[in-house]
């Protein structure tokens, strides 16, 4: 399957310690600032489909679901605690004279 390039905002828009919600054609994408490091992940919890950015906090690398307690690792997507069991989808992001730029 190909990938395509998204340009989806500025590196500022996404302060450390943030989440911050990206719409790429109909799905929505989280970008979490983890100390400066950005990583990019599915912005709905797999569990009950919550927002991570709207219902969720981000401490270090764990995002935790406010809908039931589900935490995941943002930078691989692996579920550290339930009641989710499936990991949420990464993607691969890179900075680009402080464009954030996802592959979908």
């Amino acid at each position: 399957m190909a990938t395509r390039a998204v340009t989806v905002g500025k590196v500022a828009h996404v302060e450390p310690g943030e989440l911050a919600a990206f719409d790429i054609d109909g799905t929505r994408i989280a970008v979490a600032n983890v100390e400066g490091r950005l990583f990019a992940i599915d912005e709905l919890c797999t569990h009950e489909h919550c927002s991570l950015v709207d219902d969720g906090a981000l401490e270090g690398p764990v995002v935790t679901c406010g809908c039931h307690g589900a935490q995941f690792d943002v930078r691989t997507g692996q579920v550290l605690a339930p009641p989710a069991l499936e990991p949420l989808r990464v993607y691969p992001l890179h900075v680009d004279h402080d464009e954030i730029i996802v592959e979908v």
